[in-house]
């Protein structure tokens, strides 16, 4: 398992180096959303109109921020369970969107579609929501303000840390990691 220091966006070459297991830092400008505003983005993509948000190339971050408090971007910043996201993931990945961060396991529609379309998962620690919301440097709302904490933001991040959950080869942590303790 490997150590990475990334600039977001990710390029598809980043995206493919990367295996499951592996330990990322990145830099740079994220989205983020949830459930409500994932549906949104589907219903306008139903309905043939522009998105609010370029997504090819992107990375976006399942969370809903705390406000933030005196000095900081952001508050508490952890990651909200990902398969929440799975009905929505696969035609954002269509779209080009390459990299997900968030916790826990992913369906099979998903973990296929990041096959096909060249994508990875990230995890982030859910319990070190306040440890991570130290590398967000700025938030700005991009879409869908009347969500709240759950519009879309572009946050601009510093060496946020991050696991490779699952890979755009097929390559999964939660299957690879157990049965590496089962041999032990």
């Amino acid at each position: 398992m490997s150590e990475y220091h990334l600039s977001l966006p990710l390029s598809p070459e980043a995206v493919k180096s990367l295996r499951a297991g592996d330990t990322v830092y990145l830099t740079g400008p994220m989205l983020t959303g949830r459930d409500a505003a994932h549906k949104r983005l589907i219903q306008l993509l139903d309905e043939g109109k522009p998105l609010p948000v370029d997504v090819r190339g992107q990375a976006i971050y399942y969370v809903g921020p705390a406000p933030a408090s005196p000095g900081h971007a952001v508050g508490s910043a952890g990651p909200t369970t990902s398969y929440r996201m799975d009905a929505y993931a696969p035609r954002l990945m269509a779209l080009g969107l390459n990299c997900m961060i968030g916790k826990g396991r992913r369906s099979e529609e998903v973990r296929k579609a990041m096959r096909e379309y060249g994508a990875v998962y990230l995890g982030a620690v859910g319990g070190a929501a306040a440890l991570i919301a130290r590398s967000i440097k700025s938030m700005e709302v991009l879409a869908y303000p009347d969500l709240g904490t759950e519009a879309i933001h572009r946050f601009q991040v510093e060496e946020f840390p991050a696991i490779v959950l699952m890979d755009a080869h097929g390559g999964n942590l939660y299957e690879s990691g157990p049965a590496q303790y089962r041999e032990i």
